[in-house]
């Protein structure tokens, strides 16, 4: 569903906060001292090499975004490509699956704070849920505002990365990068499939997409600039912490926080601890902007009830589907506490949809941006190395598969009710042109 309303009030500036936000997240916390484990001074490698593979993938969201602004996003363009079932499944494999990465933000957030904060844990669980409400808060007063709180929680991030990486510099030891590869390149193979997860969040953007003022123009902009920022924050941090933490980088369970402790002591952990907030409160932030739109767009297309879709033409603010999405957010925080807060589940959820909505919005890249263009060419690569993931996703496919089910599910249901109203004869007195004439459709729903 494009919208033919005026467009929104986010610019550059806004746009690339909640670019890098929704890229430049929780990966921060862990993914440097994991890499390190696995690849020794060699993980520097793998984030070149992410980086490299980065580019084609973020530059078709950018191209798909800037021709095609809809609050649909991905799913939109699947259903001009592929068809509404394929489009269905691509949506509610962001709405309800990608969300199983709520908690996960939430109790990862909690965990920091508990330890830098030396509260007990029991407090985790009140915490998640004081982590959650906020950004929901924020963006119920709209996109335009949501940016401007995103602008100032990216511009706090980026602040601190500065300082650590600044502060960890001089602490840098030639010594630590030898032997370069001590793993292996398998090593470093492992290392890249650790960074996909810090860098995907590229098609969030596809859903705000409608909310820029000049889409064409400010989207690509945004994103370009959102690619050299997160590209030099990851692979400072990778230089710094195997620089000064050697093979110890990946010994402790926050490897940010024994980089910090080495380079600051006293302040390394309040830097850490803001990071930790940020970070949390900056994804979500930016995320749930994405949430809303597509909510309203699924619901204005008769995937999702039509009483959310208010909300989904640019300008407007989606406040039902943002409720909805908090109910699923809790529901998920919820089961994840009362299972012991093991979080591993709820990560391959998120990852295995994430995945899915790749491959199917890159597939549909190659079909719909004109051939032989530079987007169509970075569509084409997006797409082969998206694949190339999906195969690698093997049996965590399955919450996705469950996902694709019920979108086929909505398909038979709706045929099957469109033959019982064909085949069930009209009350006595209609004339004959009406009981031959074709069932009429609801209008803006797209038959299924």
């Amino acid at each position: 569903m494009t919208s033919t309303h005026a467009r929104g009030g986010l610019g550059i500036v806004q746009g690339t906060a909640l670019y890098i936000a929704s890229v430049l997240g929780t990966g921060l916390l862990v993914l440097p001292g994991l890499a390190a484990d696995v690849a020794g001074p060699a993980s520097i490698v793998s984030v070149l090499a992410v980086i490299v593979l980065t580019v084609p993938l973020a530059g078709t969201f950018a191209a798909l975004a800037a021709r095609y602004p809809d609050p649909g996003g991905v799913a939109s363009y699947v259903r001009r490509a592929l068809g509404p079932t394929a489009a269905r499944a691509t949506g509610y494999w962001f709405y309800f699956g990608v969300a199983a990465g709520f908690p996960v933000l939430a109790i990862l957030g909690s965990e920091y704070l508990t330890a830098i904060l030396h509260i007990d844990r029991a407090a985790v669980t009140v915490l998640v849920f004081a982590i959650l409400v906020p950004p929901f808060l924020v963006n119920m007063l709209g996109v335009r505002v949501a940016g401007w709180v995103q602008f100032v929680l990216t511009g706090l991030l980026v602040a601190i990365v500065v300082f650590v990486v600044a502060a960890a510099f001089p602490h840098v030891t030639a010594s630590r990068f030898e032997p370069f590869l001590p793993h292996g390149w398998a090593g470093v193979g492992t290392a890249v499939s650790l960074f996909v997860w810090a860098f995907a969040g590229w098609e969030v953007g596809t859903h705000i997409s409608g909310e820029f003022r000049d889409p064409r123009r400010s989207i690509p902009v945004a994103t370009a600039i959102a690619l050299v920022v997160t590209g030099l924050a990851y692979l400072l941090l990778q230089i710094v912490t195997v620089g000064v933490l050697g093979e110890d980088a990946g010994a402790g369970a926050v490897p940010l926080l024994s980089l910090a402790d080495a380079v600051a002591p006293g302040y390394g952990p309040t830097a850490v601890g803001a990071v930790a907030a940020i970070v949390v409160l900056g994804v979500m932030n930016s995320y749930l902007a994405a949430f809303g739109k597509l909510g309203a767009s699924l619901a204005a297309n008769g995937d999702l009830p039509r009483v959310l879709a208010p909300g989904a033409e640019a300008g407007g603010v989606p406040r039902r589907a943002l409720l909805v999405t908090l109910g699923i957010a809790l529901i998920y925080s919820t089961i994840a506490l009362l299972t012991g807060g093991d979080l591993q589940t709820f990560i391959l959820i998120h990852t295995s949809n994430m995945v899915s909505i790749y491959a199917a919005g890159m597939i549909a890249a190659t079909l719909i941006l004109p051939r032989f263009t530079a987007g169509w060419f970075m569509a084409v690569v997006a797409a082969a190395l998206s694949i190339g993931l999906l195969l690698l996703a093997g049996a965590n496919l399955l919450p996705a598969a469950l996902l694709a089910l019920a979108a086929i599910a909505v398909t038979v249901w709706r045929r099957a009710r469109r033959m019982t109203a064909v085949t069930t004869p009209e009350p006595e007195g209609m004339d004959a042109a009406a009981e031959s004439g074709p069932v009429r459709q609801t209008p803006g729903r797209l038959s299924g």
